[in-house]
């Protein structure tokens, strides 16, 4: 790869910093030392996170036991069919993890992290109180149904304003630009997956908030106008110098902002950034001309595509687990302790324990072993770890294959082929190993997906990011849903359906070993994508470097 340096890099100064490698006077300004001295150990750290961590262990809960027994309750008292209430849940299920992308817009843009989580906080409280009454004597029978929908989907424009910005707020209480912090940024977003700890208003006086700084979308818009403007200018190596703003804020400190190292992708974006003899006025036309930094960002954006695509699969097979996981719960032996029958839908929060033990083995153990034989500071990189979790996804659903013949071979065999409401003389227990390898799932692919779409995105689209994250959840489960319907028409033409509603008749085992092969395919495209990506790079880590 060429140099980033081959062309004039100017500030808005038109201080041409294409020699910073060698030059003290450029090392000084793009430091940090003075900004560490300003901010160091007066707000963020672990003293803040920790209490967001609490929100958001609060918040988990909540939605997990209403997800958690959403089918069992829309098959069992509002009596849809298996397949039908597995539509609906992942409909509401994508609602819920795509809504978020206009909530990060909102508070990136608007009205900033903090804000957000209060006010869409309120939203979600309503929704959970609204879900309560409409199981209730007070409101009547013939609108119970309705009420209920419509309290689910309050619950859900609460995640949407909640769930972007609760991560992303506690993942900038650390500043990569202090070395201790950057260290415990890497290791906040594995413990966030299980921190066991409380309160967010108690918390308050120690949060460090970015104030918004507009719309990140219009600074991507301005990229592609200012670039189609300057479409007939060359970029030579020889050519004309391309524009950076000074890293500076008001008071002369070091700003939040990264500045970003060019790079040789999409060099036709590369055009916004030359300076004509039109950008020789004081007053910088935005839609004329660009930093650098704005056209790697919008560059960032673009290469990140692949990588969310690559991880669909991932998705598709994480909406089962609140599916056709907990019906297959419900037809088993449930009978633990002393007669004491637990509820299917638990098996999603007791295997939850397994998080514990995973991150802490991978964070204390795997990661420091990993990081003396690669050098990489996480050990791995955040795609190496997406894709080993993509991996124990395809497994869980082969685990899930074999458990589920399993049990239809032992209803067969007690005669209760065509007794699907008598239970099956099997322990759900039977079911922990794919809830188990699915929980390390996880704990490599979520953990690592919010850590990458976190630390790639732009600085001023930090909840988007988060957002982008979940809007892969959101539609793996919309493809979920469409792939059952598809299923479903398919396996009814072929005269053998294939999740009837008798389970005990039905081939779910056939549909886990789809989920399988739609893993481990997305898995090689995973692999073949992220061989092609190219981390983003900041000026500041080429002086490392």
């Amino acid at each position: 790869m060429e140099s980033s340096t081959r062309y004039p890099l100017l500030t808005d100064s038109n201080v041409d910093v294409s020699g910073y490698q060698d030059d003290p006077s450029i090392r000084l300004k793009i430091s940090n030392d003075q900004y560490e001295q300003t901010v160091q150990g007066r707000k963020g750290g672990w003293k803040s996170a920790i209490y967001i961590i609490g929100v958001e262990v609060a918040e988990r809960f909540a939605f997990a036991e209403t997800s958690g027994n959403l089918i069992t309750y829309l098959t069992d008292v509002l009596g849809e069919s298996t397949a039908r209430a597995a539509q609906n849940v992942n409909v509401w299920s994508g609602v819920a993890t795509l809504l978020p992308l206009l909530g990060a817009t909102i508070a990136d843009s608007y009205l900033g992290r903090f804000n957000t989580i209060i006010i869409s906080s309120f939203i979600y409280i309503m929704g959970l109180v609204m879900l309560t009454l409409s199981v209730s004597t007070l409101i009547p029978l013939k609108f119970q149904y309705w009420v209920f929908f419509v309290s689910l989907y309050f619950v859900a424009i609460g995640e949407g304003g909640h769930k972007p910005c609760v991560q992303t707020f506690g993942a900038e209480q650390f500043d990569e630009r202090i070395l201790e912090e950057k260290k415990d940024k890497n290791s906040f977003f594995n413990w966030w997956y299980f921190g066991l700890c409380s309160g967010t208003m108690v918390g308050s006086g120690f949060y460090r908030s970015h104030v918004p700084k507009g719309s990140p979308l219009v600074r991507i818009m301005q990229v592609f106008v200012a670039a189609y403007r300057k479409r007939h200018l060359c970029v030579s190596k020889n050519g004309v110098p391309l524009y950076e703003e000074e890293n500076r804020d008001d008071a002369g400190l070091a700003s939040k902002g990264r500045i970003l190292a060019p790079t040789n992708q999409l060099k036709c974006l590369d055009k916004a950034t030359i300076k004509d003899e039109m950008d020789t006025s004081d007053t910088k036309n935005e839609w004329r001309i660009c930093s650098v930094t704005q056209v790697e960002e919008v560059k960032l954006l673009l290469r990140l595509v692949p990588i969310w695509l690559s991880c669909l699969s991932f998705a598709i097979v994480q909406a089962q687990g609140g599916t056709f996981f907990t019906k297959q719960g419900s037809s088993m032996d449930r009978t633990v302790v002393h007669d004491f029958c637990i509820p299917s839908a638990s098996l999603q929060v007791i295997t939850g324990l397994t998080i514990i033990p995973t991150v802490v083995i991978y964070d204390r153990i795997l990661v420091p072993i990993a990081r003396n034989w690669t050098g990489i500071q996480s050990g791995i990189t955040m795609l190496q770890r997406i894709g080993v979790g993509i991996f124990f996804a395809a497994l869980s659903m082969g685990v899930a294959a074999l458990v589920e013949a399993k049990r239809v071979q032992v209803a067969a065999q007690n005669g209760l082929i065509d007794q699907p409401n008598i239970t099956v003389p099997m322990s759900v227990c039977w079911l922990l190993p794919q809830y188990v390898i699915a929980r390390v799932a996880n704990v490599f692919t979520i953990v690592g997906l919010q850590e990458f779409f976190y630390d790639q995105m732009p600085d001023d689209m930090k909840s988007i990011g988060a957002a982008v994250y979940l809007s892969i959840m959101g539609v793996g489960s919309f493809l979920s849903s469409l792939l059952i319907s598809i299923v479903q028409f398919a396996s009814i033409e072929n005269g053998d359906e294939w999740l009837g509603n008798n389970l005990n008749r039905a081939h779910l085992y056939y549909y886990y070993w789809l989920l399988a092969g739609l893993c481990t395919l997305g898995l090689g495209v995973h692999i073949a994508v992220s061989r092609c990506y190219s981390y983003n790079k900041t000026v500041a880590d080429s002086l490392t470097n």
